[in-house]
């Protein structure tokens, strides 16, 4: 498959769906200036991260000074960016005189926490009168800063929550509160390591930004086209081929790409139009495409920043995110695959001709180097370094083939980080120093093959370049996230919150339980029911207007305490948000990755989001599965084996009935009345528990057993 659209095309349509990357156009003059700050705030991360991080606050100050500073410069104040850019007295550089005063009011805002460090702990508390004065500056430039690179939605909530916490004497009912003065409020969001300068933005200064970084490299090199050509091979022959090439391309490229727009497009951009040319309709072609590459988001290792953020929520190992992951999102693609499969059966769809699939051993034999520094980050993470080592070790890993794409140098590099991880000194210091040698001597190297080499060096620091700016938007997001969380500590309104919630759900659980016969549930089944589902409604709702990562940090807030109050476990809690979060990608009437899609295929964008949400079934169902069966998590208190394979093939059983139900065809057509018999068996076998599950199967069994006989029938014949 050859792509339809150009890098720059497809660049342009990456920026025009996903706001965080939607930057103005810019002088000479101005993007070099931006190109030098962006390339030094890569620089100051891979630095920092194979070589030690600074004190946590002044690490975590000079990254959102950089991040705040930047957006000011890249981000227009109303997204106008087509408009051509003039340097004038009052636009220096064709940025705007008002940027600019935003962009050093950002840093110095952002360096003053660090400045004072010394006297900070007499300062918290009682703050002075230019602690708060700062402070008023810093939540003032992070809230437009954040406007501008995510949207209003994060800020509208920020000011809201604040205007709470001062008017707290006015709320009504349990809402009411002693409130907090101005000086109170800067105090704790601004001085305080659980505001602006939380959790959130330390995870982001600490592990994600290396991941973005990582992705962009990773993709620069080719991995990503190696993935594309595994996936062609291993899926392009069979019926529907594309289509299935675009769920194993998506899933393979989402390991190193936690954005499911840059994974529509960049996927998308092969299989779209290999689907319409094979005869799938293009809203469904588009369809496919987007739903499959929201799975980049809960696929290990990477899983843009929820992953670590949940190292450092759950305070547990990276491995442990890992393993509780690979399920749940082995079955969101496997669902997708089901209806993938059926609509092709049904349509009597080929695959791909013979010489449009990739030979796989030439892929391998041109492509096996792109995939060694993906094998050492993962190597090292799960050896127990940090996450921000192995991201040290795998960009080193991407800048030594990139520039020089020598198997023998590749090999023996690869072997020796591998050694060392393995015999435990990969951060001796001795080997550090050497590390960092024989990186100069690739670079003078590569410098010295003439202009090939020297071409290789300017794509590499593009890419810091490139990276720092995909990793902007979601600091900011995190720091402005951190208003949120801030004023929710400072007021305790999330257990208000909590209690209402399940308030809630219990009125609506004994409304349901007086139409139930008794001695089928009880009031506790269904307060814990009715609660998933209205978790589940807000996190779909708020991720329409908020970014992924900060609607999990507000959801994990609230609804864990409130799943928690009812027996759920916090990393099923976590994984429940999460999962919903990353679904507002591909539900209308905001489904980005859906619309990026449809302008690629040319279809409508409505039609692409709803198609998308029912391809999406596994991810719906999923969360209510591992939350009633947490052993699907692997990680859970009382694993066992049994409960993990009973849990798991419901749940597949489920998905594959819910897929023919809703493609009308397994190995035959099905009628309306096997469709709706389909999906009610469905729902039993996805409740965990080997009894459901079966109940599930024999409701089925008028469907299921002429199918049976149908393919019996077929392999006869064959």
């Amino acid at each position: 498959m050859k792509p339809t659209h150009s890098p720059s095309d497809l660049a342009a349509l990456e920026e025009e769906f996903d706001p965080e990357i939607r930057f103005r156009p810019l002088l000479p003059v101005a993007g070099s200036i931006v190109a030098v700050l962006l390339f030094s705030l890569s620089l100051f991360h891979y630095y920092t991260a194979g070589f030690g991080l600074l004190r946590e606050t002044t690490h975590r100050a000079i990254h959102l000074s950089f991040v705040l500073g930047l957006i000011f410069l890249v981000f227009s104040a109303w997204g106008n960016n087509k408009d051509k850019p003039r340097s004038t007295v009052y636009a220096p550089g064709g940025i705007s005189g008002l940027d600019w005063v935003f962009a050093a009011a950002a840093v110095l805002a952002c360096m003053y926490v660090p400045w004072i460090f010394n006297d900070l702990a007499f300062r918290v508390g009682n703050p002075l009168p230019e602690d708060v004065f700062m402070g008023t500056v810093m939540i003032i430039v992070l809230l437009e800063a954040t406007r501008r690179s995510n949207g209003i939605a994060l800020p509208i909530i920020a000011i809201a929550l604040m205007l709470y916490a001062y008017f707290g004497p006015s709320m009504p009912g349990i809402f009411k509160h002693p409130g907090a003065t101005w000086s109170g409020i800067v105090n704790h969001l601004y001085l305080t390591s659980q505001g602006v300068y939380g959790v959130a933005l330390g995870v982001v200064a600490t592990y994600v930004f290396h991941y973005v970084l990582f992705g962009v490299l990773a993709t620069r090199i080719g991995l990503g086209k190696l993935f594309i050509d595994l996936a062609s091979y291993v899926a392009g022959r069979y019926v529907g081929g594309p289509a299935k090439v675009s769920i194993f391309g998506s899933a393979l490229f989402g390991m190193i790409s936690g954005s499911s727009i840059a994974n529509t497009v960049t996927v998308g951009s092969l299989t779209i139009p290999a689907m319409i040319r094979l005869g799938y309709p293009k809203h469904f072609a588009a369809a496919v495409e987007s739903t499959a590459s929201t799975g980049g988001q809960i696929t290990p290792p990477i899983m843009g920043a929820a992953a670590f953020l949940m190292i450092e929520f759950l305070g547990v190992s990276y491995t442990s995110i890992i393993l509780a992951a690979i399920v749940p999102a082995f079955m969101h693609f496997f669902g997708v695959f089901c209806q993938v499969h059926f609509e092709a059966k049904r349509n009597d769809m080929k695959g791909m001709r013979a010489e449009d699939i990739p030979n796989p051993r030439q892929v391998i034999a041109e492509g096996w180097q792109t995939a060694t520094p993906l094998a050492l980050l993962l190597a090292i993470l799960f050896s127990g370094y940090t996450p921000y080592l192995a991201a040290f070790w795998g960009i080193t890993g991407c800048m030594v083939v990139g520039l020089l794409r020598d198997r023998i140098v590749t090999s023996a590099f690869t072997a020796v980080v591998l050694a060392a991880t393995w015999f435990s000194f990969l951060t001796e210091g001795w080997f550090v120093i050497l590390a960092g040698l024989f990186l100069l001597s690739v670079f003078a190297l590569s410098w010295f093959r003439g202009n090939e080499g020297r071409k290789r060096m300017i794509d590499i620091a593009d890419a810091f370049v490139v990276g720092a700016k995909y990793a902007i938007a979601v600091g900011a997001a995190a720091a402005a996230v951190g208003i949120i969380v801030g004023v929710i500590t400072l007021t305790g309104v999330g257990f208000k919150i909590s209690w209402l919630v399940t308030t809630v759900a219990a009125d609506i659980g004994n409304f349901v339980l007086s139409f139930t016969p008794s001695g089928l549930t009880d009031i506790k089944s269904l307060t814990l029911f009715f609660t998933l589902i209205l978790t589940a409604i807000v996190c779909i709702l708020l991720g329409t207007g908020v970014p992924t990562t900060a609607t999990y940090i507000i959801m994990v807030t609230v609804a864990a305490p409130t799943l928690g109050l009812l027996g759920v476990e916090p990393i099923v809690a976590h994984f429940f948000v999460f999962y919903y979060g990353v679904l507002a990608d591909i539900t209308p009437p905001v489904a980005l990755a859906a619309y990026a899609g449809a302008s690629m295929a040319g279809a409508d964008p409505f039609k692409t989001g709803n198609t998308a949400f029912r391809l999406a079934l596994g991810k719906i169902l999923v969360p209510f599965v591992f939350t009633y069966g947490p052993a699907m998590l692997i990680v859970t208190k009382g694993f066992t084996w049994f409960d993990f394979f009973v849990t798991t093939f419901g749940c597949a059983v489920g998905i594959v009935m819910l897929s023919g139900a809703f493609a009308g065809f397994m190995v035959t057509r099905l009628v309306g009345w096997q469709r709706w018999l389909l999906g009610l068996a469905a729902l039993p076998t996805v409740a965990p528990g080997l009894p459901s599950t079966i109940i599930g199967i024999v409701m089925a069994l008028p469907v299921l057993v002429p199918q049976l006989m149908a393919l019996q029938k077929k392999g006869r014949m064959a």
